[in-house]
């Protein structure tokens, strides 16, 4: 039987529980992908829900699928590089968090949030530092696909694609970790993505000048040390890594210089003390004659002290 003390906490936790949020404990722990909700409705109850990650398509929750391990390892290296790029070159922020952004198109309205989103300096609408979703279109949005269903799959490598692209984002890149539906998109002038050909396997972006990787290091994906060993790479990747070998090195010849001094100051001194030793045994042989010479004139009846 409860006690009046557990009574008045029982009913305390029903009074803040969110039942009159839009959704109740029965739903908990549930996805409820597929159902229809209005967009105020999404943007007041669905956007930021930490049980599941949703999107909004004309009128109806997607839920975002859950990656692995492998996926998201692959996701990281690449998200690290455009890291490194943009702290190299500062034109752009990056975002992920599940930051979402509305697409008014042609015959439907969605919300999205792509795993990792790029807005340029120069973007018409500037990503602010208290943003919780974004205002304009991305300039480049990356998609890091599961392949836990064929219709997860399709939301990226179809759905998405062509939405980002009515919508006027001018790359796209998909990240598959298995390598079977990586790809790398550019929208042309005619308002279609077109794939981004690879120049001796290695990508390069249009949208952030100079960004470039090659494909095959998706899958290797190479540590800092062989990064900033790689004409590839060079310009850019790992400048933190890059500035502690620097530093090091730097610390290594100061210390090689100072070693070199400390050698030279040693030798100086052996020197010197070399050229004492031999003032000092001058001196003594210069006394030992003058010595002997004083005995030779004494022997002979001349006092030198006379002269004196």
């Amino acid at each position: 039987m409860a006690t009046p003390e557990l009574t008045k906490i029982i009913s305390a936790i029903d009074e803040t529980s969110p039942t009159s949020n839009g959704f109740s404990l029965e739903n908990e722990g549930e996805s409820e992908d597929g159902r229809y909700v209005s967009e105020e409705l999404y943007w007041a109850e669905y956007y930021e829900r930490g049980d599941f990650s949703y999107e909004w398509n004309n009128g109806y929750l997607e839920e975002k699928p859950v990656g692995d391990y492998a996926q998201y390892q692959l996701y990281l290296w690449f998200c690290a590089l455009l890291k490194d790029f943009l702290h190299v070159n500062p034109i752009a922020r990056m975002i992920g968090l599940e930051m979402g952004f509305r697409m008014k198109l042609p015959k439907k309205v969605t919300i999205r949030k792509p795993d990792l989103g790029v807005v340029l300096n120069s973007n018409a609408a500037p990503l602010g530092d208290r943003d919780r979703s974004y205002k304009g279109i991305f300039d480049l949005c990356i998609e890091s696909i599961s392949d836990s269903t064929r219709k997860m799959m399709e939301h990226d490598t179809v759905t998405k694609k062509l939405e980002y692209a009515a919508a006027g984002v001018t790359e796209y890149y998909i990240l598959d970790e298995q390598g079977r539906e990586t790809a790398f998109y550019r929208l042309s002038s005619q308002g279609v993505y077109t794939l981004i050909p690879p120049q001796n396997g290695v990508i390069r972006s249009t949208v952030l000048p100079g960004f470039q990787w090659r494909v095959a290091d998706l899958y290797s994906l190479p540590e800092p040390p062989q990064l900033i060993e790689d004409q590839v790479y060079r310009a850019f990747a790992s400048p933190y890594f890059r500035a502690e070998r620097v530093r090091a090195e730097e610390e290594r010849v100061r210390a090689e210089e100072e070693r070199a001094r400390a050698e030279e100051e040693r030798v100086r001194a052996e020197e010197a003390n070399g050229r004492a030793q031999q003032l000092e045994t001058k001196l003594l042989r210069e006394q030992r004659r003058a010595e002997q010479y004083a005995a030779q004139l004494k022997a002979l009846g001349i006092e030198l002290d006379k002269f004196e």
